[in-house]
């Protein structure tokens, strides 16, 4: 398959950097504020856009991590739910995600940041948003609309597990 970058390293900096000064103005700060990221990738992202945010602001950012396996549509086996391991009771929930596809993910992301606790706001943060989406789902922030078709893959690699930083689009057959 040909695979074209369409972000490299210093282009997911700079998206990341931008949705970090997005939710600091947005929320008039960062009091109150928890980045939960989906596991895997939007983990990572979290954790970066917690370092800008503490560079900028001057405080930590709690960021947890999300694992939506147990709350997923299209599983057929019903896993265990999962023991909270973080609250989000009356906090603004920042969930980050690498791709928003067709919404399912950030669904199952809302059930399970649900079974945290009641959040007094939940918002969504996305590297890449490629469209098609099957669900009334919108980003509040996102690095980067990149349009593609149904036969193509958008993958987020970060240095982390891929051992570099780049968004590519590979065309399918």
């Amino acid at each position: 398959m040909e695979s074209k970058i369409v972000l490299d390293a210093d282009a997911m900096r700079r998206s990341l950097t931008r949705m970090s000064h997005e939710i600091i103005e947005r929320n008039k700060g960062v009091d109150n504020v928890i980045l939960v990221g989906i596991q895997t990738r939007g983990v990572y992202l979290a954790e970066r856009i917690a370092a800008f945010i503490e560079k900028v602001e001057g405080k930590k950012v709690e960021v947890a991590s999300l694992d939506i396996h147990a709350w997923r549509d299209d599983i057929d086996e019903k896993l265990p739910l999962p023991k909270p391991t973080f609250s989000v009771a009356d906090k603004k929930v920042i969930l980050i995600d690498d791709v928003l596809f067709k919404g399912r993910t950030a669904r199952a992301a809302l059930e399970g940041i649900l079974h945290h606790g009641r959040p007094k706001e939940v918002q969504l943060a996305v590297l890449i948003d490629r469209g098609h989406r099957e669900l009334p789902i919108r980003a509040d922030y996102v690095g980067k609309n990149i349009p593609s078709s149904m036969n193509e893959t958008i993958k987020v690699k970060v240095k982390e597990i891929d051992s570099c930083d780049c968004v590519t689009i590979e065309k399918g057959e």
